[in-house]
């Protein structure tokens, strides 16, 4: 796009110019006096912008980083300074982690004021350099198209990831006659011939090969292009902590997730590969399961790492060969790729493949609750493009091990595990896929910390679903302490409201659930007024005991008091 003619405008006004020339179309923010300008900017593009108005800045954090993660373009937020600016810090830390693109705006003191500790003063570029891909501040009107661009495309380029700009508010509001600048183009690297001839060298030397996905700068585009190449080489995949949207599910290629209550049929076929090819994941210390599944720092399997970050080669785990390539880039380089002729994996292959779906097919548990049987409720009632958001916790196992997502963006979860993502994040893949069914599964624990955020989807009539799984406890918590200090449980246990009535109160509906009979009936009746528009809230009241899919707590303690004895 050419530039624009020049004229006078505002600081406010030409950072909202700028929003739309990078293509915003919603913003999510706790409105503040610390850019009054840029709000009264949004005003005159409200049919350009939407903004949506949160309760806390956690929450409108949480939204952006999910937007960019599911949209595939920066999330936009926009906080005060001081408190906002730390409240919606864990929403930063959330977009590195995940590496979900986002840019969050911050109301800044004048710049007068800077370095008398005026009200709310935080140095944002300090606080935030650990937390985000990079930080800044605007000082200069004629500056924010500059630094505006700058900021999408690091948010893009390469690893997505976050970036902070604090806007000061006398900056926002001082006149100047610069240029708007076109739209931000990212910068993704793609494999070389000579990447793709090694590999697939390797893959024909190979005899257990295994494939690990995970990380961001995926598209649906990109999922289907390496399950296209994944099939053709007849290559078992795999997925890292809460990535399991990245290959389909019910593709016979599919083996399962790499994340926390991994199987252990999965697990050990990490340690019997001679062949890893890792796209888009980071190694961290979920998938690597404690840095423990993988020798370090020279695995004993031949590792093929592809990331889009040359600095997260060999941060952890030296690889056999290092190729910088973005997740898309490399997949469709990789679907053009000569196959390998008659692998000799597919007995490989098949047995992992048998050893998932046993291991994703709801057993019966006891109990007046079945949450086997509520997985299956909601696999059957969730349609292949419905979302789930998930929050934190260990009641997320339960469609971590059971749900079995089909498309690329049906699954929302914080790989950093910050608890109150899941309220959040459905609410912002409710705006960006009005059309999709959407489902918060969130924890009594998790649902408390940003539940307040169910008044933005009452207000914004978004009619999400949310299932909250009330135990009583803070349940990831007591399973680490009945493991560690068996029978010792203090600060671990919690008193919550009535989860049916407080959903009533904010005007959204609300059902409680005690038996297995009960939830495909209330999960029908909740779908029915989401689809109005009306959110709606099922409580489902779960024994304690039952903290996993695959063990009790009774069983934790009486492992961990046996083992003490010995």
């Amino acid at each position: 796009m050419a530039e624009s003619t020049k004229k006078m405008r505002t600081g406010g006004q030409v950072l909202v110019d700028a929003l739309i020339q990078h293509d915003v179309d919603t913003v999510f923010c706790v409105p503040g006096e610390s850019y009054l300008a840029t709000l009264d900017a949004l005003h005159d593009v409200s049919d350009a912008i939407r903004i949506v108005t949160c309760r806390h800045e956690n929450g409108a954090a949480y939204m952006g980083e999910a937007y960019g993660k599911l949209t595939g373009k920066p999330g936009v937020t926009f906080v005060t300074r001081g408190p906002g600016a730390c409240n919606g810090s864990i929403g930063v830390h959330t977009a590195l982690q995940d590496s979900s693109p986002m840019v969050m705006f911050i109301g800044q003191i004048p710049r007068g004021f800077t370095g008398r500790e005026a009200f709310q003063e935080v140095d944002y570029r300090a606080m935030f350099a650990p937390l985000a891909k990079w930080a800044t501040q605007i000082d200069d009107p004629a500056r924010i198209p500059e630094v505006v661009s700058h900021a999408f495309h690091v948010a893009m380029s390469g690893r997505p990831g976050p970036v902070v700009v604090a806007i000061p508010e006398d900056m926002q509001v001082e006149l100047t006659d610069v240029a708007d600048l076109g739209a931000f183009r990212p910068a993704r690297p793609a494999p070389g011939d000579g990447d793709l001839a090694a590999l697939r060298g390797m893959l024909a030397a190979a005899k257990k090969p295994l494939v690990l996905l995970g990380g961001g700068g995926w598209s649906q585009q990109g999922s289907d292009d390496f399950q296209a190449f994944a099939e053709a080489n007849g290559l078992p995949v795999t997925t890292s902590f809460r990535t399991m949207h990245l290959f389909d599910n019910e593709h016979p290629n599919f083996v399962g997730e790499l994340g926390i209550g991994t199987n252990p049929k999965l697990s050990q076929m990490v340690r019997d590969a001679d062949l890893l090819l890792v796209v888009g994941a980071r190694l961290g210390e979920i998938t690597t399961q404690g840095y423990t599944l993988f020798e370090a720092p020279q695995p004993k399997q031949k590792l093929v790492h592809v990331h889009p970050d040359p600095n997260e080669h060999g941060r952890v785990y030296r690889p056999d060969l290092s190729i910088v390539a973005g997740a898309d880039q490399f997949a469709a380089a990789a679907r053009g790729m000569t196959s390998v002729t008659a692998p000799v994996w597919q007995d490989w292959t098949g047995t992992a493949r048998d050893d998932y779906l046993v291991w994703s097919t709801p057993p019966g548990y006891p109990g007046v609750l079945d949450m086997g049987a509520v997985m299956a409720a909601i696999q059957q009632a969730l349609p292949p493009e419905g979302i789930i958001a998930t929050d934190a916790g260990n009641f997320a196992g339960w469609v971590n091990r059971f749900i079995r997502f089909r498309r690329f963006g049906t699954l929302l979860g914080p790989t950093n595990g910050s608890m109150g993502y899941g309220m959040p994040a459905a609410i912002s893949a409710k705006v960006a896929r009005p059309d999709v069914p959407v489902i918060c599964y969130a924890g009594d624990g998790g649902i408390m910390m940003t539940g307040n955020e169910l008044a933005t989807a009452v207000q914004q009539k978004l009619g999400i679903v949310t299932i909250i799984v009330n135990n009583g406890v803070y349940g990831t918590i007591r399973m680490h302490q009945e493991r560690d200090y068996p029978t010792r449980n203090p600060a671990t246990d919690l008193v919550n409201p009535d989860f049916a009535a407080w959903a009533q109160a904010f005007g959204a509906g609300g059902e409680r659930v005690e038996t297995t009979e009960q939830f495909a009936p209330a999960l029908d009746r909740a779908f029915a007024m989401a689809e109005t528009g009306r959110p709606a809230v099922i409580e489902l009241i779960l024994d304690a005991d039952r903290i996993s899919p695959n063990f009790t707590l009774t069983e934790l303690r009486e492992r961990a008091l046996e083992k003490k004895k010995t």
